[in-house]
């Protein structure tokens, strides 16, 4: 027999957004357990040492998107977390030329210039359209998505209220946003820019972690999400975080523990316990049981549902919106110990760049290229890579005059194709060598020593991913971003206020408003609402004072 202790809510998942749900409910008062599989919290943000003395950030690897308010009121670097800024990018030309970005305006200025004039002034216009898109959606990010069905009396606020920021842009920016939100990555480069080495460097964001193309509507749009972010009060910048990205949830796990909560890990969750249509508990897969009147699941959507509860225990018209939210697998990673720096011919010794991150496209069409090969099932033969050398700023990630390298991927697939057959079963120690050979081979491009340099290598598939993290297919933002799977449509429509049919059981992961990426949006948003349900909402910080909730 099992334990059967009684909490006063259990988040399940000790991913960065269960654990910023489980703060906020345990410095309200509640008695809060945490629940997770493995045998270390962090869910997607973690640190490993898988290679001895050198830290891999296993899958997430960069920080922007954190909430500057919800590091602010966790007081996280009370617990250790720093993030570092790194101060520019480069995109490599497979002739060997390169185009940089710079955080200085000046600078990426002059950098424009070295391939054509019209483009420095169309840069201009970019990215005041782009910073424009930002300052709309940014304040929506830390509230409730409104309920456009209903007459209650904070949705019907919540919809004046984006009402009238609609309104207060005019009608011209009305019609630039809808188009901006609709339109493909590649259709909005295109209508700034001449150069195809400064559309490619830019188009890498549109398509991070989203199973679409460079010219597929929606993406223009995933771009935005990633300028979303800010670092030490600059929006659209990018940082380490000191100790990898395991820094984050270690310094979370550090303020849910002080604030009297609890964590047990090393057994899931196999079932959530539900009667009457009312959640009571969770059932582990060891036999142990644990029971409370509010369970907060950090799964996505279609794990949380589709195994979770079971689909007799739930309306069918909620299943089937459930079965038709898109998750789809598309990126793959390696985690590379290096015994030195590789040489960059391209670039300077000591170049600023080394300190950022790194990608090799030459024209959006290679990019849709790429994406061809994952409709057929297939990784890119030539991939896009995001690739960067993390101990060049934190040293502590390897041993003295050493190396970690992070090599972020598009496109793998999760149903990987092997003679017309599509499954995640033909992943295996020989398609994974070939999907890494194919990312060595791009590279190579950049760094022609890379493979003399590695000292081990971690290769991780959407299905790694899958079985060791729990999103589904891998998909790291648990949900596409396109314009149909956001605000009052993400998860489901009539559910986006991170409650499900069952009552006391809540979604607080990136597969509700706003979406993926390290952010911790959902977690303080969701934590809000449950809440806010049972009386404690004046707990919660409120995060936008200015605007009437």
């Amino acid at each position: 027999m099992g334990k059967h202790d009684k909490y006063d809510a259990i988040v399940a998942g000790a991913g960065h957004n269960g654990l910023t749900t489980a703060c906020y409910l345990a410095k309200a008062g509640l008695k809060t357990l945490v629940i997770e599989k493995n045998d270390m919290i962090g869910g997607a943000a973690i640190s490993r040492e898988l290679y001895e003395g050198w830290t891999y950030s296993n899958c997430s690897y960069v920080c922007s998107l954190l909430r500057q308010e919800v590091i602010r009121d966790l007081e996280l670097p009370r617990f250790g977390l720093q993030v570092v800024p790194y101060q520019g990018s480069v995109s490599f030309h497979e002739d060997g030329g390169y185009f940089s970005s710079y955080d200085d305006h000046h600078a990426f200025r002059r950098e424009v210039a070295r391939f054509s004039e019209k483009d420095v002034d169309a840069y201009d216009r970019y990215s005041q359209l782009v910073m424009r898109q930002c300052r709309f959606i940014r304040p929506f990010l830390l509230r409730t998505a409104p309920d456009p069905t209903t007459l209650r009396p904070r949705d019907i606020g919540e919809l004046i209220f984006l009402a009238k920021r609609i309104h207060d842009l005019g009608q011209k920016e009305v019609g630039e946003m809808v188009r901006f939100w609709t339109m493909s990555v590649g259709d909005f480069l295109d209508e700034h820019f001449e150069t195809p080495i400064i559309k490619a460097a830019m188009a890498g964001s549109g398509i991070i972690g989203t199973g679409l193309g460079v010219y597929s509507p929606g993406t223009a749009y995933v771009l935005l999400h990633h300028y979303m972010g800010d670092v030490d009060g600059s929006i659209g910048a990018w940082g380490f975080a000191r100790g990898a990205m395991g820094a984050i949830t270690k310094a979370l796990g550090a303020a849910f523990k002080e604030a009297g909560g609890e964590i047990t890990m090393g057994s899931g969750v196999n079932e959530f316990l539900i009667k009457n249509g009312k959640v009571s508990g969770v059932a582990l897969d060891n036999g142990d049981e644990y029971h409370a009147p509010i369970i907060a699941s950090n799964m996505d959507v279609k794990r949380t549902v589709l195994k979770h509860i079971g689909r007799e225990k739930l309306p069918a018209d909620y299943v089937r919106s459930v079965e038709r939210f898109k998750i789809r697998g598309s990126s793959g990673k390696l985690n590379i110990a290096l015994d030195s720096l590789p040489k960059f011919p391209a670039l300077p010794n000591d170049n600023l760049m080394f300190s950022g991150d790194m990608s090799c496209s030459s024209s959006l069409q290679n990019l849709e290229m790429a994406y061809d090969d994952w409709k057929d099932g297939r990784f890119s033969k030539k991939p896009f890579f995001d690739m960067l050398i993390p101990s060049r700023i934190d040293p502590t990630l390897a041993p003295p005059g050493k190396h970690m390298m992070s090599v972020f991927t598009q496109y793998c697939p999760y149903d990987l194709n092997v003679d017309g057959v599509r499954s995640p079963d033909n992943w295996n120690e020989a398609t994974k060598k070939a999907f890494a050979d194919s990312v060595y081979d791009r590279l190579e491009i950049v760094c022609p020593d890379i493979r003399d340099r590695v000292l081990h290598a971690e290769v991780r598939t959407p299905l790694d991913i899958e079985n060791e993290v729990g999103l589904t297919e891998g998909n790291i933002f648990q949900g596409e971003l396109t314009f149909d799977q956001l605000l009052f449509n993400r998860p489901v429509p009539g559910y986006a206020q991170y409650n499900t049919p069952i009552d006391g059981l809540f979604i607080v992961g990136s597969s509700t408003h706003p979406g993926g990426g390290v952010m911790a949006a959902p977690g303080a948003n969701a934590a809000r609402e449950i809440l806010r349900r049972i009386g404690k909402g004046k707990s919660m910080p409120d995060f936008n004072p200015k605007i009437a909730a």
